[in-house]
């Protein structure tokens, strides 16, 4: 329960009766209760058992630095705040809510008035804040400590619903205290009983004898954080009467009894313990990963572990690599090292998509299969997104561990078990453990894949945003696609970078394509801004063009560089101009694939995706026309990537096709899929995104270095670059492709490529050398574009400028603030946030620049007016149907006709996202509204919002009508 060894008596021992008979807890179906001695002791117990036996060694470090006694001073706190954070119950104001209880507290002289009487002005107490401002009279009073001094420990009480007090809440409380003691005869009796309280917890919990020594403490605000989380977490899974029954008990338990039953009943897996490997880098990647015969690790991959290890202190690595060079082994591999060094008990993959998420995860759980472990080892793990219960990786993860503890207290899961349960443990090594599934809960998992929303959340000032910043504080955080965030996220990823930089977190950030003056924002944002001399290594960091490049920094530190060399192969592709003309592209597709091959055609819209697939099919004919876009059906969306990965992926993976056959696709083909094509066409975009395309291209070797396995007239790697007006004076980009990139950013990337445009032959993109000072170019400050394109390039850059000012702006209204001094209390930390934020719409929607996103679950309307699946649906990896599963509406369709209608979801296009037209859209779904559906055994249903096709698989919709085909997707037109 607190500091180890030392005879505990327990709190009831050390009370008299009318403090025995404060009560904590009521349940209003069963009348149990729970007296608040009695939570409190739960709570501790808790708090020491999360201590010993999860909580990561790297947070046990940070919170033991700030205090004298290290870590057994760390213990003790944290299982004494745990214990003391209800004391705020122990008032009229929240005694008076069960009449029951509050006449046996009047009959051992507890008076107060009645609920109803109390009134409104109850609300000026919530217990939380009632709990803040008891403990911290206590310590003034008893122990000598002023008010400055109080605050930076009592914060922890105070916000444990999951919003620190703001100081006007602090005063309002002050000018009522009769909510805190009834004014009479019975206030000596209600102080008397909440100081006694705090004095048997500081003997039970061992910290009287520390009270003098921790006046002179000041906590860093991070160490706030931390122990407020902590605080929750004891008091989410002491609050749970499935492990912590109320009274009267069926079975009489001890509390050390009670304890052990509740926490093997929990069975959290405890953190990762990594050890640094040993060995070499060739021999860590081959017990690791996949290598093929004879293959040898690259410079780029032995340069991370070797900089990993020989780092001053684990901190923030940046690998700047091309695309194909094992950038995510080479993440994994150092954040084994990391780990190792730092204590960090899990891994956080922040990536920018669902798609690359999905992608990830079963590469997250491979390598977790190969680490090293003791015998018996279990790891929670998670897939971190708003659909992660579709990926069929995830689902058998969440079914293999339906016998572990259901806690349900934030409302998300369902309780599945009690403590006398016979089966409550996983048999599973990797486990998506029961009680981790809770929306605010989920991210506590050790190993976390999932949207980089997930991490720009804990920038984000919301409530409970302490327990987002305990998730990543124990971990390693590697970010993905660094490249792929606009100024609105980086906002947020920076305020985030600098809290991990404070936490100590080790982080690793890849890109291929990384702007040098982001490189050094991202650097300075984990470090902290330099000044002075020690700015000159970070102008030194942003002026680097070597490529490949390992930038490293500790907290505080000077940056280190790395120039590995980049592996032997590499690619010359030929840039062409080619009209923006449908005719023009099929013409010249025509005599391209005349001895066969494989084409990807990007488009920067949908519906130019759409428009140039009609055109080709008439040409090449529909069998040899594939459409990837992101307006598919969830499951569609799933079984296109698969099928490119199938046709298009490596030699030895996937059957090619014979003859010509022509992809057409949107920015969906710029990540995470291992493919390769003979040719590309792409529309302009910019060069960042332009090189991802292109790393599409040639991706394999097929036939040797001369690719002799590709038709002969497409050995040489050759991109046509369209979508632009290439005869106006000045290269005017398509309007559909302004919209999404801006001219500025278009512009700067056409005038970075002219040398090679204009160039030929005689002077190709040769990857991956010119990936870097093609970036850099296109990025730089200062721009020498063309003298002639001069007064368009000014207009444009005016824009972008007012547009990046503008999100700047928005982004830092509900941005968290940078940690405060240490000793400063976290007292309005999240003032005037956003409530809760979670990865819905209108979550992501905060931390990212995007109009308001409406997702539908699309099902079929019958002739005769019922509901089913869609007709098209492939069985399920059991062999079950899946097309065509009825779907009644005057009860909850089966588990299967509602997983298989939950898969079908849809993100409608931008069209819908107008508020107008969003508003008109709802109004019209929630029309067909099935209230059979909104019960709690639907959880895969309840709140989607319905669109029935027809049997032709049309429908209308805020005046537009909608088409949806299996090949195709959404088509959108004006009705």
């Amino acid at each position: 329960m607190t500091g180890k060894g030392g005879a505990l008596m327990g709190l009831h021992a050390r009370l008299d009766r009318p403090a025995l008979r404060v009560w904590a807890k009521h349940e209003r179906d069963s009348d149990g209760w729970l007296p608040l001695w009695r939570h409190m002791e739960d709570s501790a117990a808790v708090a020491g058992r999360l201590w010993d036996e999860w909580l990561p060694l790297s947070v046990r470090r940070l919170i033991a630095g700030a205090l004298p006694g290290g870590e057994l001073d760390a213990r003790r706190l944290v299982v004494w705040l745990a214990g003391v954070h209800d004391i705020g119950k122990a008032t009229p104001a929240f005694a008076c809510q069960v009449e029951q209880l509050a006449e046996v507290m009047r009959g051992h002289g507890l008076q107060m008035r009645s609920r109803q009487a109390m009134g409104a002005d109850r609300r000026f107490a919530p217990h939380g804040l009632a709990g803040q401002v008891l403990l911290g009279e206590w310590l003034e009073e008893q122990h000598g400590w002023t008010v400055k001094q109080t605050g930076q420990f009592t914060v922890a009480v105070g916000g444990h619903h999951g919003v620190p007090p703001e100081h006007g809440q602090i005063q309002a409380l002050d000018r009522h205290p009769h909510l805190l003691r009834t004014h009479g005869p019975s206030q000596t009796l209600w102080k008397q009983v909440q100081e006694e309280l705090l004095d048997a917890c500081a003997d039970e919990f061992g910290v009287r004898e520390h009270l003098a020594a921790w006046r002179a403490v000041k906590l860093p605000q991070p160490v706030q954080v931390l122990l407020s989380a902590l605080v929750i977490v004891s008091d989410w899974i002491a609050s749970n009467p499935d492990l912590f029954p109320y009274f009267p008990e069926d079975v009489p338990r001890t509390g050390a009894e009670r304890i052990a039953a509740a926490w093997a009943g929990l069975g959290l897996p405890g953190p990762w313990r990594a050890e640094q490997p040993t060995g070499d880098v060739q021999e860590l990647f081959a017990s690791r990963f996949d290598l093929p015969p004879g293959a040898k690790v690259r410079p780029v991959q032995e340069a991370a572990v070797e900089l990993a290890r020989g780092m001053d202190e684990p901190g923030l690595m940046v690998i700047e690599a091309p695309m194909g060079e094992g950038k995510t082994e080479a993440a994994l591999a150092a954040v084994e090292v990391l780990a190792a060094r730092s204590g960090a008990g899990g891994v956080f993959f922040a990536l920018p998509t669902m798609a690359t998420g999905n992608a990830m995860f079963p590469r997250l759980l491979h390598w977790l299969d190969r680490l090293p472990a003791p015998k018996g080892t279990r790891y929670s793990v998670l897939l971190a997104h708003s659909k992660a219960a579709l990926n069929d990786n995830f689902a058998d993860l969440m079914r293999n561990s339906r016998r572990i503890a259901a806690v349900d207290v934030d409302g998300c899961e369902e309780r599945e078990w009690r403590p006398s349960s016979r089966n409550r443990c996983a048999a599973t090594q990797l486990v998506a453990h029961a009680w981790l599934r809770g929306r605010k809960k989920a991210m506590l998992s050790s190993f976390v894949a999932g949207t980089v929303d997930q991490l720009l959340f804990a920038g984000l000032k919301s409530r409970h945003l302490a327990m987002r910043h305990l998730a990543i504080a124990g971990k390693v955080v590697v970010i993905d696609e660094a490249h792929a965030y606009d100024t609105y996220m980086s906002v947020y990823l920076d305020r985030v970078l600098s809290w991990l930089g404070a936490y100590r977190v080790p982080v690793v950030v890849l890109s291929a394509t990384l702007p040098a003056g982001r490189r050094r924002e991202l650097a300075e944002a984990y470090a902290g801004k330099a000044t002075g001399e020690a700015a000159a290594s970070f102008d030194a960091v942003a002026q680097a063009g070597d490529y490949p490049l390992l930038t490293a920094i500790t907290p505080g530190g000077a940056p280190v560089m790395r120039r590995p060399a980049a592996s032997a192969r590499g690619t010359d592709v030929e840039l062409e101009r080619l009209d923006d003309d449908v005719d023009v592209l099929a013409d010249r597709l025509e005599t391209e694939l005349a001895g066969g091959g494989c084409v990807l055609v990007v488009r920067n819209t949908v519906r130019r995706v759409l428009e140039t697939a009609t055109a080709l099919r008439e040409r090449f004919g529909d069998a040899n026309v594939t459409v990837a876009h992101s307006c598919f059906i969830d499951v569609d969306r799933a079984a296109k990537d698969a099928g490119l990965l199938k046709r298009f992926g490596p030699p030895g993976k996937a059957d090619r096709p014979q003859g010509a056959h022509i992809v057409v696709a949107s920015q969906v083909a710029e990540q995470s899929l291992d493919v390769d094509f003979d040719l590309l066409v792409t529309d302009l975009a910019p060069v960042d995104l332009l090189l991802q395309r292109m790393g599409r291209l040639h991706r394999h070797l097929r036939g040797g270095e001369e690719q002799t396995d590709r038709p002969e007239r497409l050995r040489q790697a050759r991109c046509l670059v369209t979508g632009v007006d290439w005869n106006a004076a000045v290269p005017a980009p398509v309007a559909g492709s302004r919209a999404v990139y801006g001219a500025y950013a278009l512009l700067r990337s056409a005038a970075a490529l002219l040398p090679h445009l204009d160039g030929g032959r005689e002077d190709p993109v040769r990857l991956p050398a010119d990936i870097s000072p093609l970036v850099q170019r296109a990025y730089a400050d200062e721009f020498d574009g063309p003298a002639d394109w001069a007064e368009v390039l000014e207009a444009a850059r005016a824009g972008y400028e007012e547009h990046r000012a503008d999100q700047a702006e928005r982004a830092a209204t509900f941005r968290l603030d940078v940690a405060a001094r240490p000793g400063r209390p976290l007292f309005g930390w999240v003032a005037a946030g956003v409530g809760d934020a979670d990865d819905t719409r209108e979550g992501r929607a905060q931390v990212r620049d995007s109009r308001e996103n409406l997702e539908v679950v699309v099902v079929q309307r019958r002739a005769d007016g019922t509901l089913a699946t869609v007709p098209w649906l492939k069985p399920d990896r059991q062999g079950r149907p899946r097309a065509g599963l009825a779907l009644p509406t005057d009860q909850v369709p089966t588990a299967l006709a509602a997983r298989t209608a939950a898969s079908c979801g849809l993100r409608l296009p931008i069209q819908f996202s107008y508020a107008d037209v969003l508003g008109q859209a709802i109004d019209e779904l929630e029309e067909l509204h099935i209230p059979a559906w909104q019960v709690k055994g639907s959880h895969w249903l309840a709140g989607q919002l319905i669109l029935p096709l027809d049997e032709d698989c049309q429908t209308q919709l805020a005046g537009f009508r909608l088409r949806y085909s299996k090949s195709d997707g959404l088509e959108v037109t004006r009705a």
